[in-house]
């Protein structure tokens, strides 16, 4: 039997809360909501949740500290919520932890399918591990272990977000292809590459800074240069 999925919705708009919540409920999920980021918090300390809408302006604490603080506690995805068109607001929320963003005014149809790829990508890899041949992907010096959701490093857990941790489970699942942009976001997002390219661009970044030793001359995930990228890393058949 599936377990409930619970979701958090944080926006002060009464008719976004009241249409997101109308929608997910209508795909059986379980629904909270928030009204300000202090009560986003509240929430969260007191429930257990498998998905958080946030929108990035908020009164009391805004989007972006309540995902910088959530990020410290917690790996479920997070969907940001903002108004703004800025490129620089989509690459700070994605950039503190964010693992996909939405500009409003928005198709509730686009949410409720970016939510779905959203879990359906997060319970797979925190599941019993079935779904997949191995639960391992050993190289030499890391290991991901996809039943625990969980890298190591030099002996060392390192932390990533959920969607850190699907892009690094895709990159070691095809060692030394090349993937475009295009071809990574539609595998890791699981939709169709629509606005730029800085969503895979910052989460690379952020991926080196966590699991290279030198993220200015990364031996993993490899640029190949008018292409995209590709992992490099020596088979640990142990």
């Amino acid at each position: 039997m599936m377990k409930e999925i619970r979701v958090l919705i944080a926006d002060d708009e009464k008719e976004i809360r009241d249409l997101l919540e109308k929608y997910l409920e209508r795909e059986l999920y379980k629904v909270d909501v928030a009204v300000n980021g202090e009560e986003a918090l509240t929430l969260f300390d007191q429930n257990k949740y498998n998905l958080i809408i946030l929108d990035l302006m908020m009164p009391k604490i805004d989007g972006i500290e309540v995902c910088r603080r959530l990020r410290n506690k917690t790996n479920v995805p997070i969907l940001m919520l903002t108004a703004k068109d800025h490129e620089i607001d989509k690459i700070l929320g994605l950039s503190i932890g964010a693992d996909d963003y939405i500009t409003k005014p928005f198709s509730i149809n686009e949410v409720v399918a970016r939510v779905k790829a959203l879990m359906r990508r997060f319970l797979i890899l925190g599941s019993d591990g079935n779904s997949y041949e191995k639960t391992l992907i050993k190289f030499k010096g890391i290991t991901i272990d996809l039943k625990k959701y969980t890298v190591i490093i030099a002996g060392e857990e390192v932390s990533l977000t959920a969607k850190e941790f699907e892009l690094l489970k895709f990159f070691a699942s095809h060692p030394e292809q090349v993937f475009t942009k295009t071809q990574l976001f539609r595998n890791v997002w699981g939709s169709e590459y629509v606005e730029d390219d800085n969503t895979v661009m910052v989460h690379i970044r952020k991926l080196r800074k966590k699991i290279e030793d030198d993220p200015s001359d990364p031996k993993l995930i490899q640029t190949v240069w008018g292409i995209g990228y590709k992992f490099v890393g020596e088979k640990d058949e142990s």
